[in-house]
């Protein structure tokens, strides 16, 4: 006998009683999915009936101690090979869908078998702070795949706790937009807001009457007086707001500029003062606010989505209008719930109905049950976000050209906002504020005794925010239009099938112990030398549902932009100015326009003429400039702002367009810039198909600007006075 020959023997005797016990389990496999004559998988078929054409000679069985069972695998030189098995299309031998690849073949009969090659939408997880708990359960909800530590391989979705910055991404989505942080700061979104009620006051007045500290102190002051001086009887009050603070933090009523706790704020940091609204709608006699949910899908072009139900936060003491007496009453004057949850007072409730913290559903339904017309109350406050985020959006296409410059990889954002808003006694909206990073925990520390804490699921929050994540997610959903082509009717309208929080978890002990699995599987480490799954291995996570939407509820986000465009298009003049300003940045990345590109701006748009020399332009730019880079903290780059180059638009407008309201002079100058610099680019298009050397490509900017028609001719306006009036730079 040949050294080995028993090996060889007892290898091939293994590998053909391998194959008899596969070929029944197969062939019962096969039937069970009912393969289809030239479906995948028919290339191994006939690999088999080859293989029986030519068996393999049956071997006498090994001994007890070389049974099979026991027996090792060959080694690698010996040319024994196992004849693959006929097995289910894309199922691998333990039943389990298999990833794409070139021995897998989609059939094109069946729908469930392409659905299984259709890997789940992948999440990082690994930076979301906070909002991880509500997370977790939208993820599992959705079926997708979590990566709480991060991942090797690019991810779809990238959820970010703080900021845009929070972790380098080149690729996919991320919850935050660049410079949104910055944006709602209370200084900058008094900025942004007044610029718009200087054009659109009437639109506008959903704000409070604002001032920035220590800027324009004396104004503030200079003003008050002269009310009061015309108006004995009225009696002010003011509230304080330091520029970057939270949850409360530094907020304080006062009544009279001369308070010196202000004068100690002046010193300390920037802030806002702005009028307090004395008489608010009350609930059971206390003061609330509503904070709403606002998901930014996409910015260029915009789309806005508004969540059908936000929470309403309550004072826990009984309101009264403020008196010298009041005034520190913070539990009666501010709602914030990171203030009143250390009240005494404070009620925590499983019910949406009730508690000092519910549902604005439930708010909604109480005022309707007196008779309050519910749509109006609706339809205000989609005005107000509206309005509020078209006067956001042009400073944030700086922030974000400067961060993800055209042509350049980059992830595409979206984020999720809380809008604060205050309701009148006369049920008109108020917008208190706007957070870039509202709370998304679904529990909260409660004090047993002192120094002990105690984590307290919070229902109410979990009915709203998981909500508003997971449909936020079902928007964004990368792989949506594929599922749509394999199920076409997956986005119809669905009846919620999910029961309310508060019928599905009782026992806080239960919550808290799901809270505490979710927390321990968040510290476990992955596996020494376990690789990350690619994307065709994520298939396998599939558990054969043919639609993995089918047990949600429909989407609680409710588009209004573009839906309601035709109403409040006339109001994104700085966003089109902004257009304007980002093509003449010049240099990639950055925010400010230069003098150059200044002087550019004026000669492609033929602003120049006998009236203004290109010697004042150069004047006008250094004056604005100077003025607003003493006003702003950030020194690092020299420039002309958005806000500055607004201010300067403004100017040149009232000068070429008198006796016409500001909007209109602002909307003119547009025009007569958009119409030549479609010429300029048109001509620049004729000279590259020409041969000779061109510039820029055509301008393009929001649709309605798209095709600028003929500019109007000034001497078909009449001169008068400007709206808006800059004492540095008086029309001419």
């Amino acid at each position: 006998m040949q050294p080995g020959g028993s090996k060889r023997e007892l290898a091939v005797g293994w590998e053909a009683e391998a194959v008899a016990a596969a070929e029944p389990q197969a062939a019962a496999a096969a039937e069970q999915v009912r393969v289809d004559a030239g479906a995948s998988g028919e290339p191994e078929r006939k690999a088999r009936e080859e293989s029986a054409k030519d068996p393999v000679p049956a071997q006498p069985r090994a001994t007890e101690e070389g049974d099979a069972r026991v027996l090792p695998r060959p080694p690698p030189a010996l040319p024994v090979s196992r004849p693959k098995l006929a097995l289910a299309p894309g199922l691998w031998p333990q039943g389990k869908p298999r990833s794409k690849g070139q021995s897998c073949k989609r059939s094109p009969s069946r729908r469930s078998g392409e659905y299984h090659s259709l890997r789940p939408v992948t999440v990082d997880s690994s930076k979301a702070r906070t909002s991880l708990d509500a997370l977790k359960i939208s993820i599992r909800q959705l079926q997708w795949k979590e990566f709480p530590f991060g991942r090797r391989l690019p991810c779809d979705i990238y959820w970010h706790g703080v900021s845009f910055h929070d972790s380098d991404i080149y690729s996919g989505q991320v919850n935050k937009f660049p410079g949104m942080t910055e944006m709602v700061r209370k200084i900058t979104l008094s900025r942004a807001v007044r610029i718009m009620q200087s054009l659109f006051p009437e639109e506008y007045n959903f704000y409070p009457r604002s001032w920035i500290l220590p800027d324009e102190f004396q104004l503030f002051a200079a003003q008050v007086r002269m009310v009061k001086d015309g108006n004995p009887s009225w009696k002010p009050t003011f509230i304080v707001k330091p520029d970057g603070g939270c949850q409360g933090d530094g907020i304080y009523l006062i009544k009279d500029p001369s308070d010196i706790r202000l004068a100690g704020t002046l010193q300390r940091r920037p802030a806002v003062v702005q009028e307090y609204i004395c008489k608010p709608l009350l609930i059971d006699k206390l003061k609330f606010d509503i904070r709403l949910y606002v998901l930014l899908k996409s910015l260029d072009p915009l789309e806005i989505y508004i969540a059908k139900d936000g929470l309403s936060r309550f004072c826990t003491e009984p309101y009264q209008e403020p008196t010298p007496k009041n005034l520190h009453h913070i539990f009666m004057h501010l709602t914030n719930y990171s203030l009143n949850i250390h009240s005494g007072n404070f009620v925590h409730s499983d019910s949406t109905s009730t508690g000092s913290k519910r549902t604005f559903s439930s708010i909604l339904c109480r005022l309707s049950s007196k008779g309050v017309d519910i749509k109006k109350v609706w339809s205000d406050i989609i005005s107000l976000v509206i309005k509020t985020v078209i006067a956001l959006t042009p400073e944030l296409k700086v922030f974000y050209q400067s961060d993800i410059p055209a042509g350049r990889p980059g992830p595409t954002c979206f984020q999720i906002l809380g809008f604060d808003i205050l309701l009148m006694k006369n049920l008109k909206p108020i917008l208190l504020e706007v957070n870039a990073n509202p709370s998304m925990r679904i529990e909260h520390e409660q004090e047993l005794s002192p120094g002990v804490f105690e984590n307290v699921p919070s229902l109410v929050d979990e009915e709203v925010k998981v909500a508003v994540i997971r449909d936020t997610l079902r928007l964004m959903d990368p792989l949506k239009k594929k599922r749509e082509n394999h199920f076409p009717g997956m986005c119809t309208e669905r009846k919620p099938r999910l029961p309310p929080v508060s019928d599905r978890r009782s026992p806080a002990k239960r919550h808290l112990s799901r809270l505490s699995t979710v927390r321990s599987q968040q510290l476990e480490k992955p596996e020494a030398g376990k690789e990350d799954p690619s994307d065709s291995d994520l298939a396998f996570a599939s558990d054969g549902n043919l639609n993995p939407e089918a047990h949600l509820p429909s989407i609680c986000l409710k588009q209004v932009f573009p839906k309601y465009a035709k109403q409040f298009n006339y109001l994104r003049l700085v966003d089109r100015m902004a257009n304007l300003f980002i093509r003449f940045l010049g240099i990639k990345g950055t925010m400010k326009l230069g003098p150059t590109g200044f002087r550019t701006f004026i000669r492609n748009c033929k602003l120049s003429s006998s009236s203004l020399s290109m010697a004042a332009v150069d004047i006008l730019y250094i004056d604005i400039t100077r003025r607003w880079n003493s006003m702003t903290l950030d020194q690092r780059d020299s420039g002309m702002c958005l806000q500055a180059f607004v201010e300067a638009f403004f100017y040149l407008a009232q000068r070429k367009f008198k006796l016409l309201p500001l909007h209109k002079q602002v909307a003119s100058l547009i025009d007569l810039c958009e119409y030549h610099l479609s010429l300029l680019d048109e001509k620049r298009l004729v000279c590259g198909r020409s041969g000779r050397p061109g510039g820029r490509p055509p301008y393009s900017g929001t649709p309605q600007e798209a095709a600028p028609a003929a500019p109007p001719a000034e001497s078909d306006l009449r001169p008068c006075t400007a709206k808006l009036s800059h004492p540095r730079h008086a029309p001419a």
